[in-house]
């Protein structure tokens, strides 16, 4: 697999489409940062960190409104292994007019766009998320 984060986007991506509970993906410390971005900003109702010898796996519970509505419409991977998005503090993007969020890999971290902008850093812009 060249580019885990999209693998791990697309798995939710699908499993929301088919309006699962549950989805697994293979474990990183990059895609537990991410899901704990998901989490913080409603977009997921948990998640878990299970370990099973070598193997881990990111248990991601899917959060839906009333009558099953989707609460995460889109999933938009930008930087990939061919082609890096970087930016700097002053460029950092906005998704949807501030609905959605970017996730920006930055020298403090993984953090969300509006993170990024109140701590003056620019970084690898990861994906966007609405």
């Amino acid at each position: 697999m060249t580019d885990p984060l999209a693998d791990m986007l697309a798995r939710i991506r699908n499993a929301n489409i088919v309006r699962r509970h549950q989805v697994d993906v293979p474990g990183s410390r990059l895609k537990r940062a991410v899901a704990q971005i998901l989490r913080e900003e409603g977009f997921i109702e948990n998640f878990q960190w299970l370990e099973d010898g070598v193997r881990r796996t990111l248990r991601l519970t899917l959060k839906y409104g009333p009558e099953r509505r989707r609460v995460l419409t889109g999933l938009r991977r930008i930087s990939r292994p061919g082609l890096r998005v970087y930016v700097g503090r002053a460029e950092v993007p906005r998704v949807l007019g501030g609905l959605g969020i970017a996730v920006l890999s930055t020298s403090r971290g993984v953090m969300t766009d509006k993170r990024a902008r109140r701590e003056g850093v620019g970084g690898e812009v990861l994906c966007y998320i609405w």
